[in-house]
């Protein structure tokens, strides 16, 4: 008899619930070796980097799962935009501009054509608006569930800006506000920062960015300089209305920059510059990065980043 290659397992410590998204990922970029090569060219940012001739192309993917991502309460159109919007948020992260998607369907038999049309037509206005052309994609049939996966290309503009380069000393900024996304139905109506990106990687003092997707006590996490924590002042984190501290840096899909300036900067030109660019996107210094040290965490005013975990797939 044939031996069975079934893809799930009824023992947990050899399930990829047992490892966690982290570990997962660090797991799947020892399984390429060498077919995947060091981020941003690889695995790792929020956009790979494929070099070409003449400039850089950002691909991003991502999907959008029923029960995971949205539910019966978000309309077609509201899901759609999402889909599209999501990863428009990771090529703002780089500082680049987007312009082509595709997107795959793997969905049941069963689902309804009147909200499949919602979608498509929510996922059009939104590309409208942000100048993507949608180009191809497919479709799978796969019992009892919707998911939506979108390829999304971007080119890159002044510079590539990636998770990398960040300095003890730095000081570290966000914009708009965080916190309580879902109840504030924010998931669903957020405008990818792509303008503000796009500046921000024009900026020599700004050395390092992302987007704020699964919370910022852990996406800030990335951002970190070796030998070296972020210290957030408490009082200064921007709060969106009913939201408390712990959601502002754990609840995630706030899809807003987080981003870091090198130690030394005129921060109030800074500021000043931005406020005259952006005068109704808020942005807020929330902290610094310092030396790794044991009782950071106790100094008064600071966040202990320790007791907030953001948000990790499988756990």
């Amino acid at each position: 008899m044939p031996r069975a290659h079934h893809p799930f397992t009824s023992r947990r410590t050899a399930s990829v619930a047992y490892l966690g998204e982290n570990r997962l990922i660090a797991k799947i970029r020892q399984w390429l070796g060498p077919a995947s090569p060091p981020a941003p060219h690889g695995i790792g940012d929020d956009c790979a980097v494929v070099r070409r001739a003449r400039g850089d192309t950002l691909v991003t993917v991502d999907p959008l799962v029923f029960g995971r991502h949205f539910d019966a309460s978000v309309p077609g159109r509201a899901a759609g935009a999402k889909l599209l919007k999501r990863n428009a948020s990771d090529i703002a992260a780089m500082g680049g501009r987007p312009s082509a998607a595709v997107v795959a369907l793997a969905l049941d038999a069963k689902t309804n054509v009147a909200w499949l049309a919602d979608f498509y037509r929510g996922l059009a206005a939104a590309a409208r608006s942000l100048d993507i052309a949608v180009v191809g994609g497919d479709v799978a049939q796969a019992d009892g569930v919707f998911v939506a996966t979108l390829t999304l290309l971007g080119e890159t503009t002044a510079r590539v800006l990636t998770r990398q380069g960040a300095r003890r000393g730095d000081s570290i900024y966000v914009t708009g506000v965080l916190g309580n996304s879902l109840a504030s139905r924010h998931h669903l109506n957020f405008t990818p920062r792509l303008a503000e990106g796009q500046w921000l990687a024009g900026r020599d003092e700004v050395r390092s960015m992302m987007d704020v997707s699964d919370g910022l006590a852990k996406d800030l996490a990335a951002l970190t300089p070796p030998a070296a924590e972020a210290a957030l002042q408490r009082d200064l984190l921007p709060l969106r209305r009913g939201a408390t501290l712990a959601g502002a840096l754990s609840d995630g899909e706030d899809y807003e920059l987080v981003f870091t300036v090198a130690r030394g900067a005129d921060l109030a030109a800074f500021a000043a510059a931005w406020r005259r660019k952006f005068p109704r996107t808020r942005l807020t210094r929330i902290g610094e990065f310092v030396a790794r040290r044991p009782r950071l965490a106790r100094t008064e005013g600071i966040v202990n980043l320790a007791v907030h975990r953001g948000y990790e797939h499988f756990r």
